[in-house]
């Protein structure tokens, strides 16, 4: 296959063959508890943002909770739970996801980092193809960040079988499939984590116009 092939092909950006999932099924440990997909960041809940960013690089929008289903079906999404209610980790709210998707492929991201750059879905493909690899998993300079990820929705069974074995590692799972990162260092913003009051009110200081700030 000749390189302008190759490149055609990467561009060619299958958006109508891509469920996006927002993971919003953690216990907010390091938050005291609270449901962060929820909580107020500049005007909107922090979930709001993620699921913006995925709406302009996916067919379809999925959230996967575990409470607070209805305050999340009010985002006019779809809500899936885990098929273990256990709050296993946020490989099986992936597990959960790859099950219920209509799409061959299936982006996922945090509900806590709300700068996601609308570019990622295109990244990650890009390495997937050129790869070959059932999973891309973008990366930065520093390392790379697991629930930033495109897969084939045909891994469910993998991964189901995966949980029910006892194991829970993400990268493990990875390692079980074949994966490739995803050079994000451009947009290594995006991929700012949301795990402590202090974050976010630092973000909210950052995205609130100066006219409203007291």
């Amino acid at each position: 296959m000749s390189e302008h092939h190759k490149l055609s092909i990467i561009s060619a950006y299958p958006l109508a063959d891509i469920t996006g999932v927002v993971l919003a099924g953690g216990r907010g440990q390091r938050m005291g508890g609270i449901d962060k997909g929820l909580q107020p960041l500049a005007g909107q809940p922090m979930a709001a943002y993620a699921i913006a960013a995925l709406k302009a690089q996916c067919a379809r929008v999925v959230i996967s909770a575990n409470r607070n289903l209805a305050a999340y079906a009010a985002f006019g999404c779809e809500v899936i739970q885990d098929q273990d209610t256990g709050f296993l980790g946020p490989l099986s709210g992936m597990a959960s996801a790859l099950a219920i998707a209509a799409t061959p492929l299936t982006l996922f991201v945090p509900c806590d980092s709300p700068l996601i750059s609308t570019a990622l879905g295109r990244r990650l493909w890009a390495a997937k193809i050129a790869a070959g690899k059932a999973i891309a998993v973008a990366a930065d300079e520093e390392r790379y960040h697991p629930v930033f990820a495109l897969m084939d929705s045909a891994l469910a069974a993998n991964a189901a079988a995966y949980l029910q074995s006892g194991a829970r590692k993400i990268d493990r799972w990875f390692d079980t499939i074949g994966w490739v990162t995803a050079d994000c260092a451009d947009i290594a913003y995006s991929f700012l984590n949301i795990n402590r009051i202090a974050d976010k009110e630092k973000l909210e200081r950052r995205l609130t116009p100066p006219s409203q700030l007291s």
